[in-house]
């Protein structure tokens, strides 16, 4: 049976905010590994699925969201993942014509590279890279807070981008120094 909550981004998906290597509490809350990830609008296909699949989780969590009430709250009205970075994240750039999710897992994702070889170098994935993701989306019911939300399971580097948050990378800074330290 096809699993129709998980979704394959595609390969211009950018990675920003990554805490996939070590988890990360935020605000008291238990750690988990995260990222959030940018997708461009262009990208039509990803952001199809990943609408099909808030609507495939919204119906599977249809009892779970009508907790103790009568009736299932409409999707409009509920928290969903999917958000647009030029209203959400207006003044930063590398949201700017996008969507994004945050995804988030208890569980380490698996971590590869275009050849799915395994990345063990965590200097290899940083906020910033293009790559895939694989997604899931689930129904939520948290006391108030209800709603679908978006699981972390595994990422795929397929190329570097210039390095988010402001922070350069080593090999870039050193590159073009050459070898003058020498003379």
């Amino acid at each position: 049976m096809e699993n129709t909550t998980k979704v394959i981004t595609g390969k211009d998906t950018r990675f920003s905010f990554c805490h996939i290597w070590e988890p990360e509490s935020i605000n008291g809350s238990d750690p988990k590994y995260s990222v959030s990830l940018i997708i461009p609008k262009s990208d039509t296909v990803t952001i199809e699925k990943i609408n099909k699949a808030i609507r495939a989780a919204y119906e599977e969590g249809a009892s779970k969201l009508k907790g103790n009430g009568k009736s299932v709250p409409a999707l409009s009205a509920l928290k969903t993942p999917l958000r647009d970075g030029d209203v959400d994240r207006p003044d930063d750039e590398a949201y700017a014509n996008s969507y994004f999710v945050n995804a988030n897992s208890k569980d380490k994702p698996g971590i590869v590279d275009a050849a799915c070889q395994t990345i063990i170098d965590r200097g290899e994935v940083y906020s910033g890279v293009y790559g895939r993701a694989s997604i899931n989306f689930y129904a939520f019911n948290a006391n108030v807070n209800r709603g679908i939300a978006c699981g972390l399971n595994n990422l795929q580097k397929l190329r570097d981008g210039e390095p988010l948050g402001g922070r350069s990378r080593a090999e870039d800074d050193f590159a073009d120094e050459g070898d003058d330290f020498l003379s």
